[in-house]
């Protein structure tokens, strides 16, 4: 962000401002840049290009190549097809630099679905998250594939821009639709098991292993988030709700809902990614029976763990397991 804004004689230091930051720590590898920061610096980067007709979220989502992303795009290049680079991407997209979200969807006629927010963002800057990530997608998939593939439609959840969508055409391939119920990417079914070129098992295997020993980790630390994931955890079959949880942590529900916000979070992400995380490893690991792993997420019918499930894999809890290989505890 801050290259792209020095493009037009910003300085790093405009747009730092209020963040805490110094220019030369954004180049020293063991410092990590908050939500609250990212989140900073884009509200500088609007203000400070107001005046100019341009799109900020898709200019700056062309700069997210797919080694910025370091070892989760290792994974992603060296995955057999599409789908299983789509499948590790979202596993682990808690490691990109995203703050919003992505989950997929498969429609009626095979197409899959990528479905787009940033719900935990303020309203003002929305556009700009979720339009980086639709751009950053698609500039990774342009690197990671041999010849670039045009996504079959777009859709926006936000007004037609007032200078015409010449930009968004020359970016994303195709005039996206503006004023849609949500921000989508749709990808062709007859592409999803096309191979990818740099497909390699060995190297597969190492980059997934080392995506999930760092979700682990990251997952694993302290702040408020942190809390919030082990309070769930031990009660996972009959989760608290969000103010419940504040009262254990000796705050209220406001001040839980503004610092989980800070660490680009919330209370209804962080009790899915629990229960996401858990119902893989119950499928998987434990091979317990779909009720049981149900019952002990909490959730009362069958159906709706079902529902939740195929909305963070794309697929339900049974063809998730029977698609899994023999090997994939070693894999993972």
């Amino acid at each position: 962000m801050t290259e792209f804004a020095g493009e037009f004689g910003v300085s790093v230091e405009q747009c730092l401002g209020g963040t805490g930051l110094q220019p030369q720590q954004l180049w020293d590898p063991t410092v990590e840049v908050t939500a609250r920061q990212d989140l900073a610096v884009s509200r500088n980067l609007l203000a400070l290009l107001s005046d100019r007709p341009m799109h900020p979220g898709l200019e700056v989502g062309l700069r997210y190549h797919l080694t910025t992303h370091g070892i989760w795009g290792f994974a992603l290049v060296s995955s057999p097809t599409i789908r299983e680079a789509i499948d590790v991407g979202l596993r682990f997209f808690d490691l990109t630099f995203s703050l919003g979200t992505v989950r997929a969807r498969e429609a009626p006629d095979g197409d899959l679905q990528l479905l787009l927010d940033a719900p935990d963002v303020p309203r003002p800057l929305r556009r700009f998250f979720v339009e980086r990530d639709v751009a950053a997608i698609l500039t990774i998939q342009r690197e990671v594939l041999p010849r670039p593939l045009t996504a079959r439609r777009i859709e926006f959840a936000f007004p037609s821009p007032a200078d015409g969508v010449s930009r968004y055409r020359e970016i994303l391939g195709v005039v996206p639709v503006f004023d849609a119920p949500e921000t989508v990417i749709v990808v062709d079914a007859e592409v999803m098991d096309l191979p990818l070129p740099q497909s390699n098992p060995h190297t597969m295997t190492m980059a997934v292993a080392q995506c999930r020993e760092l979700l682990t980790r990251r997952r694993g630390r302290t702040g408020c988030a942190g809390r919030v994931r082990d309070l769930l955890l031990t009660e996972i079959a009959a989760p608290p709700d969000a103010d419940r949880v504040a009262e254990a942590m000796n705050m209220s529900g406001r001040t839980l809902r503004k610092r989980l916000a800070a660490e680009g979070t919330s209370y209804r992400t962080l009790l899915d990614e629990v229960r996401e995380h858990l119902a893989e490893e119950l499928l998987i690991t434990a091979r317990l029976p779909v009720e049981q792993i149900a019952h002990r997420l909490g959730y009362v019918e069958v159906s709706s763990f079902s529902q939740a499930f195929r909305r963070w894999k794309g697929v339900g809890p049974r063809e998730f397991r029977s698609a899994q290989p023999a090997d994939y505890l070693g894999r993972i």
